[in-house]
């Protein structure tokens, strides 16, 4: 039995006309690498979650997921996709930002310290590693 702790959740989001491809191949990743992942969508607006569930005391369990859920995020970025479709940028994404936004992320970082100088809002939780 799975419980949420042995859980990752996640979401990606790709333009509509290539939503089905994108949820396809996912799919034919889970399965080639024997990962249970249910998919669920908002399909209006390409946003899908996958919910990969992995046995966390299982190491090469561990890496064949966090394997699968970088090449969902990289599968989206290729098809003009987000790699996050409403939750935005967790800790979990933090190094996906550079490779979505480019020179962008130093831009947000400027953002960020003119407006907040001390760092008292989400103190420790810099844009990108």
């Amino acid at each position: 039995m799975c419980f949420k702790e042995e859980s990752i959740a996640t979401d990606v989001c790709v333009p509509i006309s290539r939503l089905a491809e994108c949820v396809t191949q996912t799919q034919a990743d889970l399965a080639a690498n024997d990962i249970y992942g249910p998919i669920i969508g908002h399909v209006g607006d390409g946003n899908f979650h996958v919910v990969l569930f992995c046995d966390r005391a299982n190491a090469a369990e561990v890496q064949r997921v966090k394997a699968v859920y970088g090449r969902l995020i990289d599968r989206a970025l290729a098809m003009g996709g987000t790699c996050t479709g409403e939750h935005g940028i967790g800790s979990g994404k933090r190094d996906y930002l550079a490779k979505e936004h480019g020179e962008g992320v130093e831009v947000m970082r400027q953002i960020k310290l003119a407006l907040d100088p001390a760092n008292i809002m989400n103190p420790g939780k810099n844009a990108g590693p």
